[in-house]
This record gives C-alpha cells, sequence and structure tokens, in this order.
C-alpha cells in the first residue's frame, strides 16, 4: 500500500461567502473537490439548470440561495450570483500551489457547439461571443449570461474566454456554455501530481 504524496495532502477546497446589498441577499458555499452535489435556489429556474449543470459537470459541490428584485427582472440576481460564486471560488482556490490552472472544453448539444477556456491568472478578464437566438429562455433573458460570467470572472480573477460555434435553439446554446464552463473550471482546478506545491507561474505568483 502506497502513502500519498504529502504535497497532495491539502485542506479541504471549500467556502462559504455571503452578500448583502439592498437588491439581493445571497449566499454561496462551494466544495472545489466534490461530487457535483447542488442545492439551488435563485427564483430562475432556468438559471438554476444552469447553475446545476457547473456544480455536476465541474465536480464542484455548490449550495447558492439568492433572494433578488424579481419583480424588476432578474439582473441584479443573476449579476450577483456570478460575483458572490467567482469570490467564493476564489476564496476555496487558495494559495493556487499545484493547481493545473489553465481548463479548457468543447460540449455539443444536438445542433449547439461551445468552447470555454479558462486561466486562473490572477488578472480578471472575460471574451464571449454567444449569438443566442432568443432573448429569452423560459424566464431567463439570455444577456445575463453575459453579466454572470463578468461577475465570475471579475471576482474569481480569472482569464476568461467563451464562444458559441454552432447553435440555433437558445437553451441548448446557453447548456453547452454552462456545460463547457464547467468541464473547463474542473480541468483547471484540479491539482497536478508533477507539480505538487509549485505555483503555475514563471513569475512565483498568481
Amino acid at each position: 500500500m502506497t502513502t500519498p504524496h504529502p504535497e497532495l495532502i491539502a485542506t479541504p477546497r471549500v467556502a462559504e461567502v455571503s452578500r448583502n446589498t439592498a437588491e439581493t441577499k445571497i449566499t454561496v458555499r462551494v466544495n472545489l473537490d466534490g461530487t457535483g452535489q447542488a442545492k439551488l435556489s435563485t427564483g430562475i429556474g432556468f438559471f438554476d439548470h444552469m447553475l446545476d449543470q457547473i456544480a455536476r459537470h465541474g465536480l464542484i459541490d455548490l449550495d447558492i440561495h439568492a433572494e433578488g428584485d424579481l419583480h424588476i427582472d432578474g439582473h441584479h440576481t443573476v449579476e450577483d450570483v456570478g460575483i458572490t460564486f467567482g469570490q467564493a471560488v476564489a476564496q476555496a482556490v487558495g494559495d493556487k500551489k499545484g493547481l493545473r490552472r489553465y481548463g479548457h472544453a468543447y460540449v455539443p448539444l444536438d445542433e449547439a457547439l461551445s468552447r470555454v477556456v479558462v486561466d486562473f491568472s490572477g488578472r480578471p478578464g472575460l471574451d464571449m461571443h454567444v449569438p443566442f437566438k432568443s432573448g429569452m429562455i423560459g424566464t431567463f433573458d439570455s444577456q445575463l449570461a453575459y453579466e454572470f460570467f463578468q461577475g465570475f470572472a471579475n471576482h474569481a480573477f480569472v482569464t476568461l474566454h467563451i464562444d458559441n460555434l454552432k447553435g440555433e435553439n437558445a437553451h441548448h446554446q446557453a447548456e453547452t456554455v454552462f456545460k463547457a464552463f464547467a468541464r473547463a473550471l474542473r480541468m483547471a482546478l484540479e491539482i497536478d501530481p508533477r507539480a505538487a506545491g509549485v505555483i503555475p507561474s514563471t513569475k512565483g505568483s498568481l
């Protein structure tokens, strides 16, 4: 029986972050080394469905409770969930020692195909090209996908490239984007046994 390399025995990568404003009240709990379990309550059914994709395909345990001013629209809720989720991931990921850092994924769903590439660079940035074929998906405004990912990128301190390469159905377009995001996160957040205890940057910090 072999003993795990000591550098790979790390404290659990978990975090809980709350954000309370005049517009929203949000609590996010994450376990980056989970099994994809999710407890989600944002008041926007399709958004919950997309967050479930992040948990399931990213193997991240995700607990999100959000109360927002949905009598106005979903903008503040979706954006603030992205911000709070980003803050929780940044807190849980810690010093990034041993992190693969980069992740990418292509995900199809019927006629739709999306690509997501992420870098836990410490430099926030989003480049997103998704020509949604419909303005609304259920009660979810498709424009808010950008606001979610912008909030996440800015507060997780990642560089994020999102491209929908093909798609005629807005539900399919969104689902491929969120699934590809989840898979890219999963790859980037893995601990590389060949680089245990090492910051994945020539600068020595991220």
